[in-house]
Order: structure tokens, then sequence, then C-alpha cells
């Protein structure tokens, strides 16, 4: 509600206005370039035998998630966590993946609750998870449906394919409160890799014993999915034969750092930064690292290409070769767009670089 209010009241101040006009630093996504990225990848699943499930992680805004639902080869939308699954039910969304286990009972109580409301799926790769989603589960008089996450490469978390996902499966079939609705694994270890040959090889063999365990849990009676792939890997998991459902996230803003991965999408997000002092060959930005997620490498300077960030604290950005001037507004593609928009409580949706609307970026933070 606080937002709806200081909503309107910065489309009062800004809509209409040029993006220049904006304090900074301010995160800025151009909503032609969402909407090509929209119809781009679900054009892709138009002829591919899976789905999409958008992951949440990469924006954490909820209208935008609306957005990508409204698109037709869209079946849900995953997430990383709790906090951001409760986002997403609150904001309407009634299909939800979160792709991490879950434990703890104050948090198994909360995913119980919104199955009241929404289908809110979990992952789980222990007992220990599987008994505390049921006790939750019991309490609340709902059913809640876990996807068993398996291991290729990632070594975050699940359990291995074969014999250790099929015993997890007996498990979660004699849980009460509990329903197996399918697997998860993902290649992240993978969807960065600059050659596409050897990208395409490395999918294609780790994603086997995935299949394959999927075809022993049919042949036992289950009925289940894989929920795999992400903006790296969409044009290769997405086809192939046994893959149900993608959980391709950066390809709708992009960042400079997938950009060199996936060219075929548009940089649709950029932070707007200011000029603030010039020391000889330098000049300083009021953005640092608490404004730009800067694991991925250096950023982009748009209109600058012979520009090179110098240097990065907490709150500047040292640029060298930045043929411009105190007071300018300069706009960065961050190498890092995830934890980009978890620094920021709005991002600003402009089109021909006039200022359209305002979204909340609900999901930001870490609190559970």
């Amino acid at each position: 509600m606080e937002f709806v209010m200081n909503r309107e009241k910065l489309l009062q101040a800004f809509k209409g206005k040029p993006v220049t006009g904006l304090p900074t630093p301010s995160i800025v996504a151009d909503i032609a370039a969402i909407d090509t990225n929209l119809a781009k990848m679900d054009a892709f699943f138009t002829s591919s035998g899976s789905k999409l499930r958008p992951h949440f992680k990469s924006h954490k805004c909820v209208t935008l998630a609306k957005r990508q639902m409204s698109q037709s080869n869209t079946v849900g939308i995953t997430c990383a966590k709790l906090s951001e699954a409760e986002q997403l039910v609150l904001g309407g969304v009634s299909d939800v993946l979160i792709a991490n286990q879950v434990i703890g009972r104050d948090k198994t109580a909360r995913i119980a609750e919104m199955n009241r409301k929404a289908i809110v799926r979990v992952a789980v790769d222990s007992e220990l998870g599987i008994e505390q989603l049921s006790s939750a589960a019991k309490k609340a008089g709902v059913t809640i449906g876990v996807f068993i996450e398996i291991d290729i490469g990632m070594k975050r978390g699940g359990v291995k394919p074969g014999k250790p996902a099929l015993d997890l499966s007996e498990i979660i079939s004699r849980t009460p409160g509990i329903r197996l609705d399918g697997i998860q694994s993902y290649e992240g270890h993978i969807v960065t890799l600059e050659d596409y040959h050897e990208r395409k090889r490395r999918v294609e063999q780790d994603l086997k014993p995935v299949i394959e365990t999927k075809k022993r849990l049919e042949q036992k009676g289950f009925q289940v999915i894989i929920s795999s792939g992400g903006t790296g890997t969409y044009d290769i998991t997405g086809n192939i034969e046994g893959i149900d459902e993608l959980q391709c996230g950066s390809y709708v803003l992009m960042d400079s750092f997938y950009k060199k991965i996936r060219p075929e999408f548009e940089n649709a997000r950029y932070v707007l930064a200011t000029i603030i002092s010039a020391q000889q060959e330098s000049k300083t930005l009021d953005v640092g690292l608490k404004g730009v997620g800067a694991e991925y490498g250096t950023m982009e300077i748009i209109g600058y290409p012979e520009a090179a960030s110098t240097g990065l604290a907490e709150e500047h950005i040292m640029a060298e070769k930045l043929n411009a001037n105190i007071g300018d507004k300069i706009r960065l593609i961050p190498p890092h767009g995830c934890t980009t928009n978890n620094l920021y409580a709005k991002m600003w949706i402009t089109r021909n670089d006039i200022i359209e609307d305002v979204w909340a970026i609900e999901g930001r933070g870490c609190l559970e």
C-alpha cells in the first residue's frame, strides 16, 4: 500500500519527462526492449516441446513477473526463496516453484499457508525437508507439491540421479500432506560456457541421467515433469525430449555479462548515474558496489565504448576515457543484473527515453 501511494506521487512528478531528469543512481528499463525479449523467448517455446517458468530472482519485480505470465507459453514463475514466493502470491501469481530447499518449521508453515491461495511447490533433497513440509501441510489441511532436486554438477543442492532420487520418491509417496510433482535439475555450471557447441554437448550429456531417472519414476507409477534450464541454454535444454519446462530468468532484462552469451536478447535495463568529480584523466560516478552488481566483471558505459571503469568503491565508480563532464548523466549496463535489481526498491520504466511508469521491486533484500 505504501508503494502504491508513493507510486502515484512519483508518477505525478516524473511521468512524461525525460529519463535524464531522474535522481541518481536509479535503475531504469526500456519497455519496448522488455517486450521484444518476452516475445522472442515466447516464440521459441511455441515450437519447443517444453514450456517456460521464468525465474523471479532475475528482477524480483511482481509487475514484470505478471507480464511474463501473460505470455502464451509461460506456465508459472520460479523463485529462489520463501520471501520471493510470498510477494508473488500476494501480487496474484497463482503457480510458483521455489527452486531451492526450504528448511525450518516456521518457513514450511508459511509455505503451507500460501498453498491455501495458490500452488506453491518447493524443491526437496532430504528426509528432514520432506518431514517438515508434511507436518506443516497436515496442520494447514493442504497438500504441498514437491520437486526432487537432482545435482548434475552444481554441487549446491540435490541428490544424485538414479537410486538416490528413486529412494527419495518412495519416502515422499508414503508421507502425508505432500505430493511428488517433478524433478528439478539446473545446469548452472554450464549455462555460461562461451563455446556454444561445447555448451550443447555438456548439457545433453549431463541431463541424460536426469531424463533416465524420470523414466524410472514413471515406470514406478509416478507422473512427474522435469524443470531445468536457463537463459544460456534455453535453445538446447528446451529441445531435449523429456524436459518439460525451463527456468530462464536473465533474458528479460539482460546484463553485460549474459549479453556475451546470448546476444539475441536486448539489454533492457541500465543504471542511471551522474558524474560528480573529474580527477585528471578519471571521472567519478555517484554509484558503486551498493548500486551495481559487479561480480561478473566491469560494466558497460552506454555511448562511450572507449571508456573503461578503473575503480569500484561502495558508492563510486571511477572511469577513464569517459569523454563527458561533471553533472552529465551516464548509463551503465551492470555485469550482473540479478544482484543489481536486488539493491533497488523500484525500477523506472521508459519508452523512447521518456518516463512511462515505475514498478516496485518487491522481492529485493534478503529477509525471510
